[in-house]
C-alpha cells in the first residue's frame, strides 16, 4: 500500500491483474476526511477559449484541475477518483505525459469512457474529479 498523505492511500492487489494504464485499482480514504466532488473539468483556457486541438484541451483540463484543487488547499495527491469522458480517441502519449506530470507515481483510481458528445459541441474531453482532504 502506498500512502501519499495521512488521508489517502492507494494500492493494486496482487490477486488481480496489474492496471492496464496509469491508475490505482484501490484508493482508500481515511475516516476523518472531507470528500470533495468537483464539476467536470474541460479544456477551456483562462481567456474562456476552447481550443479545437484535442491535446491542447487535455493540457488545459489538467491545468484547470490543479488550479481547482489549489482553490480548496488540495493537491493532486488528494484526488481519489477521476472519470474521463472523451469524444475521440485519446492520444495516450500526450495524455499520459500530462497525467503523470500532475499525478506522479501514485495516480488515483480512474474510469475512461468514449461518448458521442459532451455538454458543448466543441468539447472533446472532460474529467470528473473526486478528492479527499
Amino acid at each position: 500500500m502506498t500512502q501519499i498523505n495521512p488521508i489517502v492511500s492507494r494500492y493494486n492487489p496482487e490477486s488481480i491483474a496489474k492496471p492496464v494504464g496509469e491508475y490505482s485499482h484501490v484508493t482508500k480514504i481515511g475516516r476523518d476526511a472531507e470528500l470533495y466532488v468537483f464539476s467536470g473539468q474541460i479544456g477551456i483556457d483562462q481567456n474562456n477559449h476552447i481550443p479545437t486541438d484535442f491535446n491542447e484541451q487535455v493540457t488545459n483540463t489538467m491545468s484547470n484541475i490543479v488550479a481547482l484543487l489549489a482553490s480548496q488547499k488540495l493537491t493532486p495527491d488528494h484526488v481519489v477518483k477521476v472519470n474521463i469522458w472523451a469524444t475521440e480517441e485519446i492520444n495516450w502519449a500526450h495524455f499520459d505525459a500530462e497525467w503523470n506530470n500532475v499525478f506522479g507515481a501514485t495516480p488515483p483510481s480512474m474510469t475512461i469512457a468514449y461518448v458521442a458528445g459532451l455538454g458543448l459541441p466543441e468539447l472533446k474531453i472532460e474529467l470528473d474529479v473526486w478528492a479527499a482532504g
